[in-house]
């Protein structure tokens, strides 16, 4: 079966939606390469990533691995990519340095995996899978320790530094040195870090959704945080509810995978993760992250001081009907950020989707929703 046409954008509150029905695989991988701000001369780059990642995954699920693992091979794609915050070529420190937060959750079991503020470990997303088996987070030097008791390689700084994260290390110092505040007897103000970032021309968290041959659901992030950070400073990737959630279908025929990406500290305020994953348990894709972004982020009372609120969200929605032998699956994402990389494929596609998402020039209303839906047979 043929997809049928981009449906014409509709208003739905001052919010810009757009929808995408295709008849598609069982199987599928989706994943985004971060919200924030792409150039559009490195767009090519950005969606090169996209389409290395969705390879390797798809690689995995039609070899049979699990929705965890595929998760865990498009992520560890996407850090290997210099030009994503995550891994190599991440965002340094204030002290110039690399410390990467990371989570995983599998929806069959909830489980959760996680490390924060981890340094020389080239892909801290398979130590987090690695501590998903234990249901455990760990941050700073423990988790180092503990990854390299478990088999992993440690690697220097200079192997995860890039020209590019320099440079632009560089320049946020400069700016900020330039101002009022004293950056060195405290911390930097929020505020002044996330808008130098997304003016940059680097990407914000990575992450990955997955249903695989199973039924299973998954979902997890990576980030290399808000550049000139403290050292020590663990952001959204990291924390439960906020950068992943995934729950099983067993409860209420739906299953929800969703990861997060922004802001860290706004998205920590608002729970995203897991709230757009509740309201989709109960309505359907679009409504439940247009209720998620505008109502608990955008409109988060915890958040009512933060004039610019920077963050995007991916998620997959399963839902078994009940008069068919067949399931219904939402992708959609959406972000407030200027800019969304997102990639997705089904094991019958030959190649992988990509698409930048942009808020459109003088958009009053500064958030953008879109999505697919699939129609997928039970096996």
């Amino acid at each position: 079966m043929s997809g049928f046409p981009l449906i014409t954008p509709i208003q739905y509150g001052g919010l810009i939606v757009r929808a995408q029905y295709l008849a598609l695989a069982r199987q599928k991988i989706a994943y985004c390469a971060g919200a924030g701000y792409h150039s559009v001369s490195h767009e090519n780059e950005y969606k090169q990533a996209c389409r290395a990642a969705c390879a390797e995954a798809m690689k995995a699920i039609k070899q049979g691995s699990s929705a965890k693992d595929v998760v865990i091979t498009a992520i560890t794609a996407l850090e290997d990519f210099p030009c994503t915050n995550a891994g190599i070529g991440s965002n340094l420190t204030k002290s110039g340095t690399v410390e990467c937060d990371a989570s995983i959750m599998d929806g069959n079991s909830s489980a959760f995996g996680a490390v924060g503020a981890l340094k020389g470990i080239r892909n801290p997303i398979q130590v987090a899978g690695k501590l998903l088996e234990g249901d455990i987070f760990l941050a700073g030097e423990g988790a180092y320790l503990w990854a390299l008791d478990h088999g992993f390689i440690a690697c220097r700084d200079e192997d995860m530094i890039t020209d590019k994260s320099i440079q632009t290390w560089k320049r946020c110092k400069s700016r900020l040195e330039l101002s009022d505040v004293d950056y060195k007897s405290k911390p930097c103000p929020l505020e002044n870090l996330c808008n130098v970032s997304n003016e940059g021309n680097h990407m914000d968290t990575v992450g990955a959704v997955c249903m695989d041959m199973h039924g299973h659901l998954c979902a997890g992030v990576s980030s290399g945080g808000v550049i000139y950070k403290t050292p020590g400073r663990i952001g959204q990737a990291s924390v439960y509810g906020c950068g992943c959630w995934a729950t099983s279908r067993q409860m209420n025929k739906v299953g929800v995978a969703c990861c997060t990406s922004g802001c860290g500290e706004h998205l920590m305020k608002s729970i995203l993760a897991k709230e757009c994953a509740r309201l989709a348990s109960r309505r359907d894709a679009v409504s439940a992250v247009q209720e998620g972004l505008e109502d608990v982020f955008l409109g988060s009372p915890f958040l009512s001081t933060v004039e610019q609120k920077l963050g995007g969200v991916l998620l997959l929605r399963v839902e078994e009907e009940e008069t068919a032998d067949d399931c219904t699956v939402d992708l959609v994402w959406g972000h407030t950020t200027e800019s969304m990389c997102i990639g997705y494929m089904t094991e019958q596609d030959k190649r992988p989707k990509v698409r930048l998402s942009r808020l459109h020039k003088g958009q009053q209303h500064p958030l953008l929703v879109e999505g697919t839906v699939y129609r997928l047979p039970h096996r």
